[in-house]
């Protein structure tokens, strides 16, 4: 039988798509709930829901997650590294190689101000004056203990 180009002749192929399609998602859920279930996630997904439910229901605060902060022996061993490679670097280095230093050396001393709570604006000020900042931020971290220098 010729297809002569009616509607009719487009509907069963697009009911057929379609069916297939929605078979193809259910099974890609079903997969994805099989594998939450073997690997223990679903129960604990619903344990931590029941959690916050009770939680809700007693009107207490769920407790904040804990900052994942490394060792402050390994910040400040990546600090006076970093103080170093800045100190060091050659003339003819590129400037997008002294920026990336700058922006981790950057990310070091906020991370080393978090762990020792000391206050700091380094994220917030202009790049202009950003390395006064940078020094009265390591200031503050050698008031506070840390050896950045060395």
């Amino acid at each position: 039988m010729p297809a002569d180009g009616s509607p009719a002749d487009v509907v069963g192929p697009l009911l057929d798509l379609g069916a297939v399609t929605a078979m193809l998602v259910g099974g890609f859920l079903l997969l994805g709930l099989v594998y939450r279930a073997f690997t223990g996630q679903l129960q604990a997904d619903r344990r931590a829901a029941r959690r916050a439910r009770g939680r809700a229901a007693a009107g207490v605060e769920p407790p904040p997650p804990p900052g994942p902060h490394r060792p402050v022996e390994l910040v400040a061993a990546d600090l006076r590294r970093l103080a170093h490679q800045l100190a060091v670097v050659p003339s003819g280095t590129p400037v997008a190689r002294r920026r990336g230093l700058l922006a981790a050396y950057d990310d070091v001393l906020v991370e080393a101000a978090a762990i020792l709570q000391v206050p700091n604006g380094l994220t917030t000020v202009p790049a202009a004056s950003r390395e006064v900042e940078r020094l009265q931020l390591v200031a503050a971290l050698e008031a506070a203990g840390l050896v950045v220098s060395g």
